[in-house]
């Protein structure tokens, strides 16, 4: 792993950080940091009851989002099969499955690199928000090698069929604005004004009730995978109907105050 290079978790009341960091790199990410991604999302999938996270936000550090791989360790492991495949598949592909997995809603802080691998994680998020400079792209093209498969259904299934094409095929690299009209990002912001954003868009998150959170996000996760899933759900869809917060929810609306969930 490149010296000082990581993922960290950080947690403040409801909201935990995730960052990228790979300092001089542009937060591009190592092998370590794929299997630490993995970890932590596999730890606030396990744990997030307990400790009362309700809303995670992945930043990179440094003014940049993640620019993809970190190319210095390619040459290690790239050129033979089952090397490859181990790390698309037991080292990228489960981190981002973690991500995907995890029933807390999460919030991209995107500012300036967006590039294959950091696409990707972006991809995994549920809601994303980004500076007006950030540059989005997968030029892996010019590297001779394509997105594996798994990685490439999900950018393709979240930034678009006519973007993915461009990025893939013609090492295509965007501006904020064009991922905001493929429908990719929720808000571009002044670069100044985006960790402020990002904060308050967590904060109003955080404080919804979290069982709809998880429900939600189990309805996406099979909407993604299908009908056959989707269909699955409404054997369990209105579970919660004695819930506390389904409850608490109702009578604070005719009660006209703030609910506590």
């Amino acid at each position: 792993m490149t010296a000082g290079s990581h993922v960290s978790l950080r947690r403040e009341g409801a909201i935990a950080e995730v960052g990228l960091s790979n300092a001089g790199r542009l937060n591009a990410m190592t092998r370590a940091m794929w299997r630490q991604l993995r970890d932590v999302f596999d730890g606030l999938r396990n744990d997030d009851a307990a400790n009362g996270v309700r809303c995670v936000v992945v930043r990179g550090e440094g003014g940049a989002f993640c620019a993809g791989g970190d190319i210095s360790e390619y040459p290690s492991f790239r050129f033979e099969e089952p090397s490859l495949r181990e790390f698309h598949e037991n080292e990228v592909w489960a981190a981002l499955q973690a991500m995907l997995d995890c029933p807390l809603p999460l919030i991209a802080q995107i500012e300036g690199a967006c590039m294959g691998a950091g696409i990707e994680i972006a991809s995994c998020c549920d809601i994303r928000l980004a500076g007006a400079s950030a540059r989005f792209g997968a030029p892996i093209a010019k590297l001779g090698f394509p997105m594996a498969p798994r990685e490439a259904a999900l950018v393709h299934g979240a930034i678009g069929d006519v973007l993915a094409r461009d990025m893939l095929l013609a090492a295509g690299v965007h501006g904020a604005q064009r991922l905001y009209d493929a429908g990719f990002l929720l808000h571009v912001l002044p670069d100044n004004e985006v960790a402020a954003a990002v904060q308050a868009h967590a904060t109003r998150v955080a404080a919804l009730a979290p069982q709809a959170a998880r429900l939600h996000k189990q309805t996406f996760a099979a909407l993604r995978a299908g009908a056959p899933s989707a269909h699955a759900l409404l054997a369990t869809a209105y579970d919660y109907a004695d819930s506390a917060e389904h409850r608490e929810g109702i009578a604070a609306f005719l009660a006209k105050r703030t609910p506590n969930f």
